[in-house]
């Protein structure tokens, strides 16, 4: 009876230092606060994927893998204290390879007009992969890519920090480019994402994440009934390729003007080349802060998201191009089946000489930070 008691007891030490390293316990349903991290699959040549799960206090958990440092999960209450998952994802490494769901974009978010830019009198090509213009960094741009990840709790917060190494013409771009996105989540219900970069060489530089989310849950449906407002009065004009033409112009009596909470859905259908939102908007009297641009409520579950942001824009997209596509645990995602918040700069800035510049140079240091937030009312 002694020595069972005794196996007894060292197996209950045992399971608690695994549980502690989170090898086990980090998929369970226990209530855990911090980091934890699993094996995620292979990549095609052989390399080993993790996810990290950030939980706070408050029982939200953000799931993050290290290929595309992508935010793949969401797990957040309705008003009523019910999680779900409001971002849209799938079971397997496999179904993110070659996809863009909640990864790391760059080296330049968006699109560059003709595949080309002139920066100090040098002309760069780069990948054209959106018929003859480049977009979102090119073939394979930076959430298709491995990155190094080291987790950490700090305080409240719990968080991954992710770097990876672009290569002096990696698509077609100038310069090693030293960059590092971290991502936590704090006690405050609040997500964030920093990004810092340096570079050898003068280059061009626009990082942004393309989350898509339903606040209503991963695979509800549309989210034509969610309330949008988005703090700013302008965007830039685009042409056919979504190429900026140079313009900025008001929002005002145009189906692009959320200055108020309206439904994502109440004038979609008017926006027949696109299929639905895809344009930038321009943040009125930036300078740099880190301050709240958008608030989202969606009225069946409460839920509340709101943007903060240091970035001068913003591309709203709502999926326009998902055709039910089948996603984690089977549900199917639908035209219109999220919306894209990325903040950013603007669509081929490079060529835009009227645009906040994207030049970064040797010896600056690229900074920028977005922060989501949660609530319910």
């Amino acid at each position: 009876m002694k020595i069972q008691m005794i196996r007894l007891i060292l197996l209950g030490v045992l399971f608690t230092i695994v549980c502690l390293q989170g090898s086990i316990c980090a998929g369970s349903d226990a209530k855990l606060t911090g980091v934890f991290r699993q094996p995620f699959g292979q990549t095609p040549d052989g390399q080993e994927v993790y996810v990290y799960t950030l939980q706070n206090d408050n029982d939200l958990k953000a799931r993050v893998i290290d290929y595309g440092a992508m935010l793949i999960s969401l797990r957040v209450p309705d008003r009523d204290g019910r999680f779900d998952d409001i971002v849209l994802g799938f079971d397997t490494l496999g179904e993110y390879l070659n996809r863009n769901f909640g990864g790391t974009t760059g080296r330049f978010a968006n699109r560059i007009g003709n595949a080309r830019f002139i920066l100090d009198g040098i002309e760069y090509k780069v990948t054209p992969n959106a018929g003859q213009n480049h977009i979102h960094g090119g073939r394979k741009g930076f959430s298709q890519v491995l990155w190094k990840a080291t987790g950490f709790a700090e305080g409240s917060r719990a968080g991954v920090r992710m770097t990876y190494l672009s290569k002096d013409g990696e698509e077609g771009y100038p310069g090693n480019l030293n960059c590092t996105v971290t991502y936590w989540l704090s006690n405050e219900n609040k997500l964030a994402i920093e990004y810092e970069a340096t570079t050898d060489k003068p280059t061009v530089l626009n990082l942004t994440n393309h989350g898509y989310y339903n606040l209503a849950g991963a695979g509800s449906g549309n989210v034509h009934d969610h309330l949008l407002q988005i703090f700013t009065s302008r965007y830039t004009v685009a042409d056919k390729a979504l190429i900026p033409t140079g313009e900025i112009l008001s929002v005002m009596d145009t189906p692009l003007d959320f200055t108020s909470p309206r439904t994502i859905g109440s004038r979609i259908d008017q926006l027949t080349q696109t299929r639905g939102y895809d344009h930038n908007y321009v943040f009125d009297d930036w300078d740099g802060s880190c301050v709240l641009r958008v608030r989202v409520f969606e009225p069946t579950s409460g839920r509340v998201m709101e943007v903060f942001t240091s970035e001068p824009g913003m591309q709203l997209y709502t999926a326009n191009h998902l055709r039910d596509q089948k996603g984690r645990d089977g549900k199917v995602y639908p035209q219109h089946g999220a919306f894209c918040l990325e903040t950013q700069h603007f669509p081929d800035s490079p060529n835009k000489p009227n645009f906040p510049s994207t030049v970064l140079r040797p010896g600056q240091t690229f900074r920028s930070k977005t922060v989501h937030k949660f609530s319910t009312r």
